[in-house]
């Protein structure tokens, strides 16, 4: 194939946007919901308008801080579970190499290939890579979909803090007398927006990702406002 063909032959994937894409909407749906659901639970308790802006301020911290860290353990224990199935080949190739070469063999059989095929095929990825090629096709870990700890901690910290500074940006402005309604809806246009466009970048339909977290972050403050109105107290 020549240069100007493979060029011509150049495709977007989006497979690669997983991890980052994940944590960013993940965080940022979070921060929306959460803290205007905590604002419009507050809210419907009758409290006054400072309590209900400190009372977001607070949320937006603390959850930021909660999402960076349950992130980090999380993927930091994906990330552990990876490098030990990756150890525990590279000891099974160093140890019985033929024995690993007719794994892979059997597993391109699976996949459609003749037997003869798949041991060549077999043959000349392990000469290649031979733990890059057990990575992939065995243990299904690449490089695109790595676990990142820190990546995944940052993206999901931020992406809370942003989306949770848009509800208490309205809590800020809003008129005492409608602040409860102004949150409400303002957060569900979030949401839409934040579903579509996640939607988009990742390949997905914008209708059916704006329809999904819209309709969440709705229950989550119908029953937030539930809670609030019933006890008649900050939630």
């Amino acid at each position: 194939m020549t240069s100007a063909a493979r060029r011509l032959h150049l495709e977007r994937h989006r497979s690669d946007r997983i991890g980052w894409l994940r944590a960013a909407v993940l965080g940022a749906n979070d921060g929306i919901v959460s803290t205007a659901s905590l604002v419009v639970g507050v809210a419907a308790a009758q409290s006054s308008q400072s309590t209900i802006v400190v009372t977001a301020v607070a949320g937006l911290v603390a959850g930021a801080m909660s999402m960076a860290a349950g992130e980090y353990v999380s993927v930091h224990s994906q990330a552990d579970t990876e490098k030990a199935d990756l150890d525990r080949e590279r000891a099974e190739l160093a140890t019985d190499p033929a024995a690993e070469a007719r794994e892979l063999t059997a597993i391109y059989v699976g996949r459609g290939l003749t037997p003869e095929l798949a041991q060549q095929v077999s043959a000349q990825l392990m000469a290649h890579d031979a733990l890059g090629a057990h990575a992939r096709d065995e243990l299904n870990v690449s490089p695109a979909l790595a676990a990142r700890p820190v990546q995944a901690a940052l993206t999901s910290a931020a992406s809370f803090a942003i989306g949770a500074a848009l509800p208490l940006a309205v809590a800020v402005v809003a008129p005492a007398s409608s602040l409860l309604y102004a949150v409400a809806g303002s957060a569900l246009i979030f949401l839409a927006l934040l579903g579509a466009v996640a939607a988009r970048t990742g390949g997905a339909s914008m209708a059916i990702g704006a329809w999904r977290v819209t309709f969440w972050g709705a229950l989550a403050m119908a029953i937030t406002a539930g809670v609030g109105a019933w006890f008649g107290a900050p939630v």
